[in-house]
């Protein structure tokens, strides 16, 4: 584990600076994480330098959100915005929504379906592939080394895993499979097998928090803060979590289905049709830095998370079927999916508020702390419980080490 981290970290150290950040001495305990790093402008700022526009691969969409030749998707990495097309031949698309003449954005709308994409400022037009089209000149207006095929928008490094769609903004990106090191089949069974799905729909947030409050959301506290998880009996599940050395996070989660469930107008909200199996009622992926996979019950959820400032996080809960389902179930998907998980599900509804206020507790001085799980605040654990804090621990050593922090000598 340290191995990896210490090359990813002296990649991150060898990057550009946007600004300076003011020292930060990094608590000499594995266990800690210092508080100034959700609330420091300047450290938000380096964040996306060395994470957000770095060697770190980002989900930023699935195939299924464009199912259609000619269809698109707008979305914003960091304050980069990009635009993802299939074009004719059925071939997904990650450019850069910017035009290749001025930089102006070529499209706004969050989705849509395009015969081309027109540039408003000066009229050039773009094929889904990316090919510059038509450009309104006469012979003579440009100089004459002019050559459309210098023009085409540009890409970011992109992969696709399971229909997931990753964007690398760096230069030198490792290879994918390396990357995510080990959880290639988690993924599959967090979306149901494989990335054969139907997109449902969308609700987006913007929850009032930094996205580390976001993404160290840890499974300690979900059969505590949220009712339905207790009625799930979540806590008391004999799941499991894993974490590699970049902090990112599966867990497969045992829940037990109520004897009686007259608190619910509709129970088929909590019924499981397309598996039987309570012992794999939960699974889940968490990729580093954002954004996750999350099949609770028989609902899929992709997560796209961005970093929109120090405060503010932006969170798109994308629903999905898969693609073999029958009429019946994908109405109960639907059903499940708008009222089980999301900004106002019955199992997370709790989150907003929360998120908003470890945000505002961390304008205090001093550290968080780990502890669910922890035998040794000075030891990396390897193995983590279903309901572990612990399993966050790896994501902020990897950090801590992107970020270039040092650790206070004890």
């Amino acid at each position: 584990m340290d191995t990896a981290i210490n090359s990813e970290a002296s990649q991150a150290r060898n990057r550009p600076e946007v600004g300076k950040m003011e020292h930060l001495a990094w608590p000499t305990r594995l266990a800690e994480v210092p508080k100034e790093v959700f609330v420091r402008p300047d450290i938000f700022e380096a964040e996306l330098n060395r994470i957000f526009y770095s060697n770190e691969w980002l989900v930023v969409g699935h195939q299924a959100e464009v199912p259609k030749n000619g269809d698109f998707k707008t979305y914003t990495l960091g304050k980069v915005p990009l635009l993802i097309t299939r074009d004719k031949q059925g071939e997904v698309h990650v450019f850069y929504n910017s035009c290749t003449h001025r930089s102006t954005q070529i499209e706004t709308a969050t989705r849509g379906n395009r015969k081309a994409f027109n540039c408003p400022y000066h009229r050039w037009g773009f094929a889904a592939t990316g090919e510059l089209i038509g450009t309104p000149n006469r012979p003579g207006d440009f100089p004459e080394s002019f050559d459309r095929k210098d023009y085409a928008l540009r890409s970011p490094h992109y992969a696709f895993v399971h229909g997931l769609i990753f964007v690398c903004l760096g230069a030198s990106p490792p290879p994918i499979e390396q990357y995510l090191d080990g959880i290639t089949d988690q993924i599959a069974a967090a979306l149901g097998g494989d990335g054969n799905l139907v997109l449902l729909g969308y609700q987006k947030v913007i929850y009032r928090a930094n996205w580390k409050t976001f993404a160290d959301n840890c499974n300690y506290h979900a059969g505590l803060l949220h009712t339905a998880f207790r009625l799930l009996n979540w806590s008391g599940g004999k799941g499991v979590q894993t974490a590699n050395a970049r902090g990112q996070r599966g867990h497969t989660s045992e829940i037990s289905l109520p004897k009686t469930t007259e608190l619910l107008n509709d129970p088929s909200i909590i019924s499981l049709r397309s598996h039987s199996d309570a012992q794999k009622g939960s699974v889940n992926v968490r990729f580093f830095p954002l954004s996750g996979i999350s099949r609770h019950m028989d609902s899929i959820n992709i997560r796209f998370a961005n970093a929109l400032s120090l405060d503010e996080t932006e969170v798109h809960y994308a629903y999905f079927a898969r693609a073999e389902d029958s009429e019946e179930l994908i109405e109960h998907r639907v059903r499940q999916a708008s009222n089980l998980l999301g900004p106002c599900g019955m199992v997370s509804m709790e989150d907003a508020a929360v998120f908003h206020r470890v945000h505002v507790g961390s304008h205090t001085p001093g550290v968080a702390v780990f502890l669910k799980g922890v035998t040794d605040a000075n030891t990396m654990p390897d193995t983590f419980g279903q309901a572990d804090e612990s399993a966050n621990m790896p994501f902020w050593e990897y950090y801590r080490a992107l970020m270039g922090f040092e650790r206070e000598q004890p």
